[in-house]
């Protein structure tokens, strides 16, 4: 059995809302893992599971939509096909959270005391998650049988999510928030090394920016560990790392999250989790009464949102290292 992880993040440019990475970590049969002509491990998991799972909206017919979170979300859809693909999959591993506070609960645990210090996340106890628990039932039984037909094994879904106070003093510390992002892409590695059993352990991950060597990052957050370069071109920049005698690969490779539905699945719950997170803002804001437009907190929009904030509610106080990012 090959154990793949795909990781990847949602929120890595906006000026507001935290940065959040998630994992996503499935058994499959060896035979269903090749190379392609990069030499870039290949696993088609939408033609294997194309019963119950599909990468693009149309012809849906139904099934779960498994895609790039930026394909899955938008203004005019809303969280809709966000949220029923990760209540599916955590409703496959035996989780159905309702509240926004019992989904971190399962994803991030940790996070939970660095939101009690924002006001506007005061109430995320009682955010409730309106999915049709109906179809969640019945989508992730046709789902949790096409896996199991096809030896494929659901085992986890993580998350690590930066509140803005924190996600600053990283990159103050830092000088750099590529290298925020790749620390919490190292400690999700780092989780799967350390808990998922199995000889051959494959982690995909989204290529982040445009670097094509990451052998000194690596080294630097697993110093106890062997690393052999596979290759680094500029399509996939792959690597092997040991301890003892376990070892993983880990893969770097550009449009993951388009060509690998455990990636797609990670890119899916970051969004999933960032959108509701920034929802708390939006509603803290509005609550005093302003008519203020909400934001999704991109850069050029979300100054936009600081500033009507600024004139449109002079009186309301607030701690700007925990509204704003740095950078």
């Amino acid at each position: 059995m090959v154990i793949l992880v795909g990781i990847d993040e949602a929120g890595f440019g906006p000026i507001l809302g935290p940065l959040v990475v998630s994992s996503s970590t499935f058994s499959l049969p060896h035979h269903l893992l090749t190379l392609d002509s990069t030499g870039s491990p290949q696993a088609d998991l939408w033609q294997v599971l194309k019963k119950s799972a599909a990468n693009k909206r149309k012809h849906l017919a139904g099934r779960l939509l498994i895609a790039d979170s930026k394909k899955a979300h938008s203004k005019s859809l809303g969280i809709k096909h966000l949220q029923r693909t990760v209540l599916t999959c955590l409703k496959c591993l035996g989780k159905e959270p309702s509240t926004l506070t019992e989904l971190l609960t399962l994803l991030c645990p940790d996070y939970l005391e660095q939101l009690s210090e924002y006001p506007w996340y005061k109430k995320v106890d009682s955010q409730i998650l309106s999915a049709d628990k109906a179809d969640i039932s019945l989508v992730s039984q046709v789902l949790s049988d096409d896996l199991s037909s096809n030896g494929i094994e659901l085992l986890e879904l993580k998350s690590r999510c930066l509140d803005v106070a924190y996600y600053n003093k990283m990159v103050t510390a830092v000088k750099n928030k590529a290298n925020v992002l790749f620390t919490a892409t190292s400690q999700l590695i780092k989780n799967a090394f350390d808990n998922l059993e199995g000889d051959d352990l494959q982690i995909m991950i989204d290529r982040q920016g445009g670097r094509v060597r990451y052998r000194k990052m690596l080294q630097l957050m697993f110093p106890d560990m062997k690393l052999k370069i596979l290759r680094e071109s500029q399509q996939n920049s792959s690597y092997e790392l040991q301890a003892n005698s376990k070892l993983m690969r880990l893969h770097f490779i550009v449009r993951a999250d388009d060509r690998y539905l455990p990636v797609s699945l990670a890119s899916m719950v970051s969004k999933y989790l960032r959108e509701l997170l920034v929802y708390n803002i939006n509603r803290y804001f509005a609550g005093f009464g302003a008519d203020l437009k909400p934001t999704a907190g991109y850069w050029k929009d979300g100054l936009r949102f600081i500033q009507e904030v600024k004139t449109n509610l002079p009186h309301v106080k607030y701690d700007d290292n925990q509204l704003i990012r740095c950078r």
